[in-house]
C-alpha cells in the first residue's frame, strides 16, 4: 500500500512535468502559427505589389520603363524568397503541431495511470474499512 501511494505521488508529479512540456509545445504551436500567418500575408502582398506594377502603363520614357521593370524583378526575387520562407515555415508548424499533440498523449497517459492508481489504492482501503469476518446486521 505504501510503494501504491508512493507510485502515485511519483505520477503526479510526472503529470505537472507533462503538463508544463505540453503548455510550452502549444506555445511554440502557436508562435510558429503566427510566423506562418505573417509570411503568408507578406507573400500575398508581394503578389499584389507585382500584378499592380506589372499591368502599369504610365512610363513617360524608355528609363522609367527600365527602372519598373528592374523594380518588378527584385519585387519577383522577393516573391520567391518568401514562397520558400512560407514553405519552410508551414513545415516547422506542422512539425510544432505534431510535438504538441505527443505531449498531450503523453501526459494523458500519465493522467491514466495516476487515475488507476488511485481507484486502487481507494478499492485498497475500502477493502481494509470491512473488518474480516464481520457479519451484515440483522433486520429484525
Amino acid at each position: 500500500m505504501k510503494a501504491e501511494r508512493a507510485r502515485l505521488a511519483r505520477l503526479k508529479r510526472l503529470e505537472k512535468l507533462r503538463a508544463i512540456a505540453r503548455q510550452t509545445a502549444l506555445s511554440e504551436a502557436g508562435r510558429a502559427e503566427a510566423r506562418l500567418a505573417d509570411l503568408e500575408t507578406l507573400g500575398q502582398r508581394t503578389a499584389t505589389l507585382i500584378t499592380g506594377y506589372a499591368t502599369r502603363t504610365d512610363a513617360d520614357c524608355g528609363a522609367d520603363l527600365v527602372r519598373q521593370r528592374i523594380y518588378l524583378g527584385e519585387l519577383q526575387r522577393m516573391a520567391t524568397r518568401t514562397d520558400a520562407d512560407v514553405a519552410r515555415a508551414r513545415d516547422q508548424a506542422d512539425a510544432r503541431a505534431a510535438e504538441a499533440a505527443a505531449a498531450e498523449r503523453s501526459r494523458a497517459a500519465v493522467e491514466d495511470r495516476a487515475t488507476a492508481t488511485a481507484q486502487r489504492i481507494a478499492r485498497h482501503q475500502a477493502a481494509a474499512a470491512v473488518p474480516l469476518g464481520a457479519r451484515p446486521s440483522r433486520k429484525t
